[in-house]
């Protein structure tokens, strides 16, 4: 069982709930198809990364994409909601943001914070190494 799988409990609560189509050709096990549309989703990875173990990819992404259609993925979030009573949280990525330069902070530069007020210098956070190095020469 991979670390994106689906537990005992949780298939027990998703399998009623899965379209059923009983004509034409048998469809490829649900629970492994799930699996593998969890993985591509929890993983962020692209759908031609899909690990064999889950099958077809193109099976995987067709399933994904008719069941959004169908409206199938919004029963299915309810289900496991309404199974753990309330007490699972979802976090969509779309909603947490970071200030555009928290990702460009420089290796090695250290923040220092002047906390004695009373000396009478105005708050520094700027280390003095960058303030050495600038350009114009007047540091």
């Amino acid at each position: 069982m991979s670390r994106y799988d689906l537990t005992d409990f949780e298939w027990r609560v998703i399998e009623p709930l899965l379209p059923h189509k009983p004509r034409g050709v048998p469809r490829v096990d649900d629970r492994r198809v799930l699996n593998g549309i969890f993985w591509v989703l929890r993983s962020g990875a692209p759908w031609r990364d899909l690990p064999e173990r889950y099958g077809p990819r193109t099976t995987c992404y067709n399933r994904f994409v008719r069941w959004r259609k169908a409206g199938a993925w919004d029963r299915l979030m309810d289900a496991i909601t309404a199974a753990h009573d309330g007490a699972i949280q979802m976090i969509d990525s779309t909603s947490v943001r970071a200030h555009q330069q928290a990702a460009t902070a420089k290796k090695g530069v250290q923040i220092i914070v002047s906390v004695d007020h009373a000396a009478g210098s105005r708050l520094r956070s700027t280390s003095s190494s960058t303030r050495r190095g600038s350009r114009s020469g007047s540091a």
